[in-house]
């Protein structure tokens, strides 16, 4: 069979029979859809039957398969130029494929660069060398210094438990870089956040504020369809994100400490900071878990003050977050956002 003898078909995303279809393919092909998916590219054969196929999330490639009796096509190299014409169209040139380690020789013939490889899964993007020209671009201490921490934050919005644990973890250091994760996954979009962090820290004179660019993953952003074992899908994250930041961040800025706060609430949160223990001791890297700060004998956190948005409680809020993210809670973009909260809570 010729190439010719396919048909593209184009979904964004498939619904249906279609992606019934598109699910029934993946499953023999050994993974999973992911509900992620914003668009779809197939190769169908002229009895209709999918052989190779390829999504993407925003600017990351997803569920690229071709049928075994259709391999040695060339059928991977045009799904994935079909996705990269699509994502230019939509101004997304960097790129990036979560993938199976066996398969970097398949993507590299494509065009993509790894960046980090555990056991159980490979990261690459399209740009040679991208993480490294990155991080070498970020502001680090003018002067040398002996201690250099480091703290990965959300900050959804930046509290006074925020506040409170980046001026612990500065005057534990000669500097801090703090990263502020890019996604905008979260509800405080990226932008908003990284201004009431950099609002919020002034006056701490050692702090470093960085953007993590797309390089620092969370599990908002990590597929799993490739992933056989369900159940340790967030430690294959934990993972990868690690290495990211001990092999990169860590190793070019001289970092010697991460600091994190302790976490009463969110398991997944306290299952990643175990891991961050053990990890980041290959590298020689202490990890130092911070006290959250309280309020009235309550851990401050995050959520609770977008608990209390969708309650309506700023009384409480204003006890426990910053005069600058107050500011803006209470502006027309704060009031916006927390009628939005409102409404998909009540629809939830």
């Amino acid at each position: 069979m010729e190439y010719s003898q396919f048909y593209e078909e184009f979904g964004a995303p498939f619904t249906g029979r279609k992606k019934k279809r598109l699910e029934e393919f993946l499953h023999r092909m050994e993974l999973q859809y992911d509900t992620g998916v914003e668009y779809t590219v197939n190769l169908v054969t002229q009895e209709g039957e999918i052989a190779a196929t390829g999504s993407l999330e925003h600017n990351v490639l997803k569920c690229v398969a071709v049928d075994d009796r259709y391999q040695g096509m060339g059928l991977s190299s045009r799904v994935v130029t079909l996705l990269l014409n699509h994502a230019n169209e939509q101004g997304e040139h960097h790129l990036f494929v979560f993938t199976k380690p066996k398969n970097i020789a398949m993507f590299s013939d494509l065009g993509f660069y790894p960046i980090i490889q555990t056991k159980d899964v490979l990261l690459m993007e399209n740009v040679r060398d991208g993480i490294r020209q990155y991080v070498a671009q970020l502001d680090r201490p003018q002067m040398p210094v002996k201690t250099v921490g480091a703290i990965v934050a959300n900050c959804n919005p930046f509290t006074n438990g925020h506040r409170y644990l980046i001026e612990t973890a500065a005057a534990q250091c000669d500097a801090l870089h703090l990263f502020v994760l890019s996604e905008d996954r979260s509800t405080f979009p990226a932008a908003v956040r990284y201004q009431l962090v950099k609002e919020g820290i002034q006056g701490i004179d050692n702090v470093i504020l960085h953007q993590t660019s797309d390089y620092l993953i969370s599990s908002a952003v990590f597929p799993t369809y490739f992933i056989k074992e369900q159940g340790r899908a967030e430690q294959i994250n934990c993972e990868l994100d690690l290495r990211i930041f001990c092999e990169y961040f860590a190793k070019e800025l001289n970092i010697t400490r991460r600091f994190v706060g302790t976490e009463p609430f969110c398991p997944v949160t306290s299952a990643y900071n175990r891991e961050m223990k053990r990890i980041l001791s290959e590298y020689h890297i202490e990890v130092v878990e911070i006290p959250r700060k309280k309020q009235d004998e309550v851990e401050i956190s995050a959520s609770k003050v977008r608990a209390c948005m969708i309650e309506g409680d700023y009384d409480t809020i204003r006890r426990i977050v910053p005069e600058s993210t107050l500011r803006y809670l209470l502006s027309d973009d704060g009031q916006k956002l927390a009628a939005r909260m409102r409404e998909e809570n009540h629809k939830a």
